[in-house]
């Protein structure tokens, strides 16, 4: 049974990841907070914090009791936390009358800036740079994100002054970003197979704690993010 390559790494990137990685929870906590409680939806904010807490707990569980060390197609911390993540947000939290009210009432900008959380998209090129993943994979990754956490900004800020270009600015701008996060994704799955059947670098430093993380939660999030935004500018 093949088990994950484990590539030294120093110290400071798995405590500068740890101190990073709370910013994606925090920001859209904080949003569900601001919008449910304008809807007069308090228990909303309960239960997403409280969904946040128990999901980075398993992964940190799962993690620790070695279910992500075997390497496989698909891997295993898709079969066993974004799989089931992304059916969760697609099939269910986008069905609800919560979601669709915090959707409609939400400003546009607001959804927008949610996406500078993908600065932490800079950890893709620091563990390229110490030769945990494949350069070519890990800058075009990275650079995306980051590219994409930036510009939200700009994008947001023309919505909120109401730039004539504004909405087909945000229309291209949504439409690079899940572009991003959906070659992160595939590229992901394509390495890991030719890793199975050639024995070239995989990805498997983000299959590995505190790491995996990003594999468990990113690309859910990123592509309902993305979702959301595409429904409120073509409503």
């Amino acid at each position: 049974m093949n088990t994950l390559v484990q590539y030294p790494l120093p110290q400071w990137m798995s405590i500068a990841f740890l101190i990073a990685i709370p910013l994606p929870f925090v920001l859209i906590t904080l949003f569900v907070r601001r919008e449910a409680t304008r809807l007069q939806q308090h228990r909303a904010f309960g239960v997403v914090a409280l969904f946040f807490v128990l999901y980075l707990a398993y992964i940190a569980l799962a993690s620790h009791n070695g279910w992500f060390n075997r390497v496989s197609f698909p891997p295993r911390v898709l079969l066993l936390t974004t799989f089931p993540y992304a059916l969760l947000l697609f099939g269910g939290l986008l069905n609800t009358n919560i979601y669709q009210n915090i959707l409609k009432n939400a400003p546009l900008e607001s959804l927008v800036r949610l996406h500078v959380f993908r600065l932490i998209g800079v950890f893709f090129i620091l563990l390229a740079v110490h030769d945990a993943l494949p350069k070519p994979f890990a800058f075009i990754a990275g650079v995306g994100d980051m590219l994409t956490a930036v510009s939200s900004i700009f994008v947001a800020k023309a919505i909120q002054q109401q730039k004539p270009y504004a909405r087909r600015l945000t229309f291209y701008w949504n439409l690079f970003g899940a572009a991003d996060i959906l070659f992160t994704a595939i590229a992901a799955n394509v390495l890991t197979k030719i890793s199975i059947n050639t024995g070239a670098m995989g990805v498997d430093a983000l299959a590995v704690f505190p790491f995996c993380i990003i594999p468990a939660f990113a690309p859910p999030t990123i592509l309902f993010l993305h979702w959301a935004i595409f429904k409120k500018i073509t409503a």
